[in-house]
């Protein structure tokens, strides 16, 4: 595919349209932009472009589509599968600047928002009047509405209110000809046409880009109770994961951490105070919440019943909101404190989650079949489980000769458990190569035609998602 790249007379539009100070084709700026958080990655775009409108973004990508300039939105450069990467140069269209709530609408718990908005800044508004925005990435602090949209991001807590698609009611999205449509409605139920809106969610960025979501909201759970549970065998704990569902009880989260895991987040975070035993293999984070204290206590009364059955230590309640906060803080710093131990690929494998142990059986037989180390951890209670290959003291060369077969292996094992090879990454650029492993070559076929009516000249995001 020839695409062009923007020359001064492009420059001059775009400054034209959005303003000199909008405009951004430094060198500081575009190996600021050339990066996200996947791996260490880089790849320049030509020129980063900051709209602060719709109007603003239709002109862009209208005139980029004309000239068959590459354009890749870029959120808040949190992604771990290479989503927002210029693989192709082109425009790096930052939606930073749209970064405001527009309603929040009480009445029909409903919230009307920018993309640029940082997912934990929305959930403090909206929590400012009773209502909740579940979907929690690890990132939360630092990614935006429309990062989460284009991945359809997950989190702990996506466990029993659901992942961002199950929020997402409408979106406001220009097309690849700088047209603008609303996907859908702003109705809880919608059997109106094809679910325009659910395609969007999840297409990386491909199809369009988003410049405003109607999400749904929920009230606010006003009680939560929080229990890390050590395990003397990572396979038990993970066997208790399907035994708490089993038992009746749906907990707000479920959250697994292998040892290696903890230690390198103990490691990692200053002044962590957690102590552990020498026997701990595992822990499982867990936490239940509602409004009636005595229904939480019974289900966590449960809850240590069960997992007792599964070989588990004592359990830790967090007596102290600052305890909880501490437990939390662990529990999302794991991947931070993986990146800073060693060179690694993050794989996001997910399976129904009494297959979980299965799993992580086959990934440590895996990692001792091709000599690495793993390190396992995620949102046990829906089977996702987040492998960290590491490379530590491998070699470049036995690095490079192993990695794919090895990668491909855990895939192949996932979709045999009745998995698939993202839970909530998406696959971007860096697991575009395995994306046959999940679909038979006719889905991917039908999925590229898609692509083609939203997109005729490829210019939306190039290079991610189908393998060349």
């Amino acid at each position: 595919m020839y695409y062009k790249q923007p020359e001064e007379s492009d420059i001059r539009y775009f400054i034209e349209l959005i303003g000199s100070g909008h405009v951004f084709s430094d060198s500081e700026n575009l190996l600021k932009y050339s990066k996200d958080e996947t791996e260490d990655l880089s790849f320049l775009p030509a020129v980063v472009l900051k709209p602060k409108n719709t109007e603003e973004v239709s002109g862009i990508v209208k005139y980029c589509n004309e000239h068959v300039i590459p354009l890749t939105a870029i959120g808040a450069r949190t992604g771990l599968s290479g989503g927002a990467l210029c693989v192709h140069g082109g425009v790096a269209l930052s939606m930073e600047r749209m970064n405001k709530i527009l309603k929040i609408d009480e009445l029909n718990q409903q919230v009307i928002t920018e993309p640029g908005v940082i997912t934990q800044e929305l959930q403090e508004a909206v929590a400012a009047r009773g209502l909740y925005y579940a979907p929690d990435p690890a990132s939360r602090g630092s990614c935006s509405i429309g990062g989460n949209i284009a991945e359809n991001s997950g989190g702990p807590h996506a466990l029993k209110y659901g992942v961002t698609k199950d929020f997402v009611l409408n979106l406001e999205v220009v097309l690849a000809n700088g047209e603008v449509i609303w996907t859908g409605a702003n109705t809880l139920k919608n059997s109106t046409g094809y679910n325009l809106t659910q395609l969007v969610v999840g297409s990386e960025g491909t199809l369009g880009i988003v410049t405003k979501a109607v999400l749904k909201l929920i009230p606010l759970p006003q009680r939560n109770i929080l229990l890390l549970v050590p395990f003397r065998d990572a396979s038990k704990a993970c066997e208790a994961v399907a035994a708490i569902f089993k038992a009746g009880i749906t907990p707000s989260a479920l959250e697994f951490m292998e040892r290696d895991a903890i230690d390198l987040v103990l490691n990692y975070v200053d002044d962590a105070k957690l102590p552990v035993g020498d026997e701990v293999r595992a822990h499982l984070l867990i936490e239940v919440d509602g409004n009636d204290e005595n229904a939480l206590m019974l289900d966590c009364e449960r809850i240590a019943q069960v997992v007792a059955e599964h070989d588990a230590l004592e359990p830790l309640f967090a007596d102290s909101e600052a305890q909880k906060d501490e437990l939390w803080k662990l529990r999302r710093k794991v991947g931070e404190a993986v990146k800073a131990h060693s060179i690694y690929k993050e794989e996001d494998t997910v399976v129904p989650r009494y297959e979980l142990p299965k799993l992580l059986k086959g990934v440590k037989e895996i990692g001792e079949k091709y000599g690495f180390r793993t390190v396992c951890y995620g949102h046990a209670g829906d089977g996702n489980l987040h492998v960290n290959i590491l490379k530590e003291s491998l070699s470049d060369q036995a690095w490079k000769n192993m990695l794919n077969d090895a990668i491909t292996e855990i895939f192949e094992l996932t979709v045999s458990l009745g998995g698939t090879i993202s839970g909530e990454h998406g696959i971007g650029l860096v697991q575009k190569e395995f994306l046959t492993i999940a679909f038979l070559p006719e889905a991917i076929r039908i999925q590229k035609l898609l692509k083609h009516a939203f997109d005729p000249k490829k210019i939306l995001n190039p290079g991610k998602i189908f393998p060349e």
